[in-house]
């Protein structure tokens, strides 16, 4: 019972959904999410270790940063759900803006502090909108 309630937790926060959603397919540290979600590194941080102890993500360090992305035993889970709760316009506007922001971001890592990590490898595009449901369908 404590790893779905962590799991719950962990995805209990709107914040922590759209770290989630980032690293989907893209291994991040914190730094490079507190660019894209423009919020402090100590904030990011305590919210990526709130992910991390319910199991969802793997790391790697590289010098002194860690790059965090989510576990493979995870992605089908988590691709399911966003099928299954389709997210409401407004929502799909912040995860939207937050993909953009991550591809101008993730394009600066040549220049930026952060080395560019070398064992988790690029995955597939963010978490897959759901398919829209006919008509009539329950």
């Amino acid at each position: 019972m404590k790893n779905i309630v962590a799991f719950a937790h962990a995805l209990a926060d709107e914040t922590r959904w759209r770290i989630v959603q980032l690293i989907f397919s893209e291994p991040m540290c914190v730094c490079e999410l507190a660019d894209i979600l423009d919020m402090p590194q100590s904030s990011v941080s305590s919210h990526v270790q709130v992910i991390k102890k319910s199991g969802m993500l793997d790391s790697e360090k590289c010098e002194k940063w860690i790059y965090y992305r989510l576990s493979p035993n995870h992605r089908h889970l988590l691709t399911t759900m966003v099928e299954f709760f389709e997210e409401s316009p407004a929502g799909d506007a912040v995860l939207k803006a937050d993909a953009e922001q991550a591809v101008k971001r993730l394009a600066e890592r040549d220049e930026s502090c952060c080395p560019i990590p070398k064992g988790l490898k690029k995955l597939n595009p963010l978490i897959p909108k759901p398919k829209s449901k006919t008509k009539g369908a329950k």
